[in-house]
């Protein structure tokens, strides 16, 4: 029994010494590692600061909303959607335009500079993405080449055609790859397509006047943004324009254009809907001569009337997509003022209901090609479902806080009671005019019929007349009954007589 119990004993030290000895081993670990990656992280510090994220992966709550405006379903840029099964017939036609731009002598002889480039840049290219990149060193050069090949090229293509079309492209696909290459997660660095641009702009330049990447992006994707291409706005400073990539530099043209940078303060409260407003007295303007994001809130012919000048605002299938990629990325990037957001929470705010997008429509602020008014008010309403409007960021905060202020005046919530409920439509206005005609011509008969009724009380006093005209009711039928009963005696007597 005694050996029993020692032999117990014996084992719990051991093992008690065996466990400290691993916990102390294990507390070794990690803390070696946490302080490796510490150090990791301070090493890093000065190249990240040069070579900020940029190309973000879409939020799940973002995408879960509508998937197919983040996801491309044709053609991949980059390496976030690399290989997916359902993009690999595209890999064919890239590698047709990487052979096109560097198949002759004069880009073949630049083709070592380019690989020699992207050896050198391609850690600083991976960090341009939030997310582990899974392809190996030679893989994902390729990719880097073929893509950005791809892109420069046909850039260059469309140009001489005067962004009509490219003969190698069938015409219901130029629109679709323009669609899908301006998606956050379909995106290559700009320093990277601007090397490659600028490695082969002498041979590949076209024979009219030469334009550099972001001028020719910018026409490129424009269609994007206005259906008219002949409205195009020529910016004659494209190169200072900020294009982390073309997403970004699409943005950057449609940001509003002040003196420096448009102020940006509180905005707590979301903007009445257009049928509100147009009840209350505000005049809805359309100026196509400003940019998209700059609107403006003002007084109009006196001081009670107000008027909002709006740029017009196309919608079709395709700027769903823009709108939302480009909400993405203002959600992500940390050095971004949400200014498109803050636009798009203007729209969501004016537009309640199909009502309000036929309002807009007929003051020319909205077109849409989508088929019905209500498809375009449940669009503008799901752009900013799941995100979080930033109240102290807004560069409409005068526009909108305005525009509520004069919605809260006295005038204002008069004039727009009595329209809500007496002139919503030409039923009940025309309904509300004829009640207010028939008032009218019963108050004309009540005057008529009261100036008959002074003459009778001349000889009277003003108090006596005051009596009888409380009175009338009664005086009125005592006196009618009196004059037909002697209408009915005088009758009689005349009848004698004869």
């Amino acid at each position: 029994m005694a050996c029993a119990k020692l032999i117990r004993l014996v084992n719990h030290r051991f093992n008690t010494r065996k466990f400290h000895g691993t916990a102390k081993r294990m507390s070794s670990n990690w803390r070696d590692v946490m302080k490796k990656e510490l150090e990791s992280g301070n090493s890093g510090k000065q190249e990240e600061t040069h070579h900020a994220v940029c190309i973000y992966s879409v939020p799940s709550n973002m995408r879960q909303v509508e998937p197919k405006a983040y996801i491309p379903n044709n053609i991949s840029i980059g390496p976030c959607h690399h290989g997916a099964p359902h993009l690999r017939n595209m890999e064919v036609l890239k590698k047709r335009f990487y052979r096109r731009l560097f198949n002759n002598d004069a880009n073949g002889a630049k083709l070592d500079e380019a690989f020699k480039f992207l050896e050198e840049q391609e850690p600083y290219v991976r960090r341009c993405y939030d997310e582990d990149i899974k392809l190996n060193r030679d893989e994902f050069l390729q990719m880097l080449l073929v893509d950005g090949s791809f892109i420069v090229q046909l850039l260059r293509e469309i140009s001489t055609s005067e962004f009509g079309k490219v003969p190698c492209l069938s015409p219901w696909m130029l629109p679709i790859i323009r669609r899908e290459m301006i998606m956050l997660e379909n995106q290559l660095p700009m320093f990277v397509l601007s090397k490659l641009f600028e490695l082969t702009s002498v041979v590949s330049a076209p024979s009219g006047p030469c334009m550099s990447l972001k001028e020719l992006a910018l026409r490129f994707f424009y269609p994007l943004l206005q259906v008219d291409s002949d409205n195009f706005i020529h910016c004659e400073k494209a190169e200072e324009l900020r294009g982390l990539h073309f997403l970004d530099l699409l943005r950057s043209i449609i940001r509003p254009k002040l003196e420096e940078e448009k102020p940006r303060k509180s905005q707590h409260d979301m903007i009445r809907s257009v049928t509100e407003l147009m009840e209350a007295g505000v005049k809805i303007k359309a100026d196509e001569n400003k940019h998209l994001l700059d609107i403006s809130f003002g007084k109009k012919w006196g001081i009670l009337t107000r008027e909002l000048t709006i740029p017009p605002l196309y919608i079709n299938d395709h700027k769903g997509t823009v709108f939302r990629n480009i909400v993405a990325f203002e959600n992500c990037h940390k050095d971004c003022k949400p200014d498109v957001t803050t636009y798009l929470f203007f729209f969501n705010g004016l537009i309640n209901s199909a009502v309000d997008v036929s309002l807009l429509h007929y003051k020319g602020v909205l077109h849409h090609s989508l088929g019905n008014d209500n498809t375009v008010s449940e669009l503008i309403n799901n752009i900013t479902k799941e995100i979080i409007r930033d109240k102290n960021e807004s560069y409409l905060y005068k526009v909108v806080n305005e525009a509520n202020s004069y919605f809260a005046s006295f005038y204002a919530r008069k004039r727009a009671s009595l329209v809500h409920h007496y002139l919503t439509s030409w039923v009940v206005g025309v309904s509300t005019i004829g009640a207010l005609l028939g008032l009218y011509f019963t108050f004309i008969q009540t005057v008529c019929a009261f100036s008959d009724s002074l003459k009778a009380f001349e000889n009277q006093s003003f108090g006596s007349v005051l009596v009888d005209v409380f009175c009338i009711p009664v005086i009125g039928i005592s006196t009618s009954s009196s004059e037909s009963q002697n209408s009915t005696t005088e009758h009689a007597a005349t009848k004698l007589d004869r």
